[in-house]
């Protein structure tokens, strides 16, 4: 094997995958500097914050699922010039994701009496409720930027959402400095002042890159002058069939990691702070696999509009690699400090919540352990995703990422993450069986269909 084949594909792999990346980074880093914030109000506030998003995490993994489709189907129309159907694509992904993210908003905002049914601490959900019902409504334009930026990912112009994300991203982290602790005269409002600074971001973030692209002219050309009521009943249908089981695969995977925040919350408001500091950490390592993900899925796309399917396969082997080493710098990271890294969640000078403060460090500091180990099945997963994305098969691995997270996953999860077993930790091993299981079985489904689909093709000619 020339394993110059694989990396002479890094610089362009990094050149689509880098501002994808440097987006995510820059929306996680935000929530980042939020926990942080809010870690400086108590354990209470940041296990709220916790609470209160893992609503949120549902939420949107079904609405950034969804959206998903627009990219390999804007990047096959790219790739063989069809003009109409990019049009077509964009309009009706554009549609149905704003439809979408009003009925999620409505989902979220009328789900919040069930914190009181889920055992939650008490005192975690009053200061929850009041956040959740800004941060849903926040819904709405985060779902309608993920189909703008999907389609601009599609057509290969991926540093456009980046700036729209890094933008948004600052003036979110100084919103959040001026509300949540009552700066230049305006009132102290703790977490729901960061619950403001995300909605104004989300609004502005949209503004900016539908104006962007508007006056670019590879992208004005799709996006101006589109009847947006007048609707392509075909296309709607394809977006939704891609659409639907694409969220279904996210919303597993992330509906997993919800609940270890939920069970995260029956052991108490220190582990379940704790984990909120593990899951932010191991949330900005993922944006990285996701940005290769995402080029995974253009590149894999525009080859499948070609039909080459060998150079699929080759540039496709050449995002997983890079994925893996990514993945093992993180890992290496992540274990050698693991004690030291969720120092900066917390004010250890706060004698009022001194001892609950050490708690929480003690046990982040087990599961960036247990983070450590699925850094490298948890990047193998994504970006394999991303590729079968492309190639537009979603049925399959909709019922393999179902397989991994609930049938093996989730039970570890419950059954070791007792107070009587291993408490926080063993709730991250089942995370750990869970990701490494779909990492293994997505692989084979695309080693097994790149493949088929040679073969097919060498026996047509």
């Amino acid at each position: 094997m020339n394993i110059t084949q694989y990396t002479s594909e890094f610089k362009y792999n990094w050149k689509l995958a880098a501002p994808v990346m440097l987006g995510m980074l820059g929306h996680t880093f935000v929530s980042f500097i939020d926990n942080i914030m809010v870690g400086q109000l108590g354990t209470a506030e940041l296990a709220a914050v916790s609470l209160g998003n893992s609503f949120m995490f549902i939420a949107m993994s079904i609405g950034i699922g969804f959206s998903t489709a627009i990219t390999p189907l804007i990047a096959e129309a790219d790739s063989s010039n069809n003009l109409e159907k990019a049009r077509s694509t964009y309009k009706s992904g554009l549609f149905l994701c704003t439809t979408l993210g009003l009925i999620l908003f409505l989902g979220v905002y009328f789900s919040k009496p069930l914190m009181y049914l889920m055992k939650q601490p008490k005192e975690v959900v009053e200061i929850a409720i009041p956040y959740l019902d800004l941060v849903a409504f926040s819904l709405i334009p985060l779902v309608v930027f993920q189909a703008i930026k999907q389609f601009s990912d599609g057509m290969s112009m991926t540093k456009y959402p980046m700036y729209a994300t890094l933008i948004a991203n600052i003036i979110n982290t100084l919103l959040n400095y001026i509300l949540i602790f009552g700066k230049f005269g305006f009132p102290e409002m703790g977490i729901v002042g960061a619950a403001y600074g995300t909605l104004v971001s989300r609004v502005i973030m949209v503004v900016y890159l539908w104006g962007l692209l508007r006056y670019k002219e590879r992208s004005a050309k799709i996006v101006k002058n589109i009847k947006f009521f007048i609707l392509d009943v075909l296309m709607i249908k394809k977006i939704i069939s891609l659409g639907s089981l694409s969220s279904m695969q996210m919303f597993f995977e992330v509906a997993i990691f919800t609940a270890a925040i939920w069970l995260s919350g029956l052991l108490g408001k220190n582990p379940q702070a704790a984990n909120q500091i593990a899951l932010n950490l191991s949330s900005m390592t993922f944006m990285v696999a996701m940005g290769l993900s995402v080029a995974s899925m253009i590149r894999v796309g525009n080859q499948k509009g070609l039909k080459n399917y060998k150079e699929l396969r080759r540039i496709a082997f050449s995002i997983f690699l890079l994925g893996i080493l990514f993945a093992t710098f993180f890992a290496l990271i992540f274990f050698i400090f693991h004690k030291s890294l969720p120092n900066i969640y917390v004010d250890l000078n706060d004698e009022a919540n001194y001892v609950d403060n050490i708690a929480v460090l003690s046990i982040a500091s087990k599961l960036l352990l247990a983070a450590a180990f699925f850094q490298i099945s948890d990047s193998i997963q994504v970006v394999v995703l991303g590729a079968l994305r492309g190639l537009q098969d979603v049925k399959i691995p909709t019922i393999l990422t179902f397989i991994s997270y609930w049938v093996i996953g989730f039970p570890v999860s419950y059954y070791l993450g007792t107070e009587e077993m291993y408490g926080s930790f063993g709730i991250w091993l089942g995370l750990l069986a869970g990701l490494t299981t779909a990492s293994i079985l997505l692989f084979i489904r695309f080693n097994w269909l790149t493949l088929k689909l040679i073969k097919e093709k060498h026996t047509l000619i």
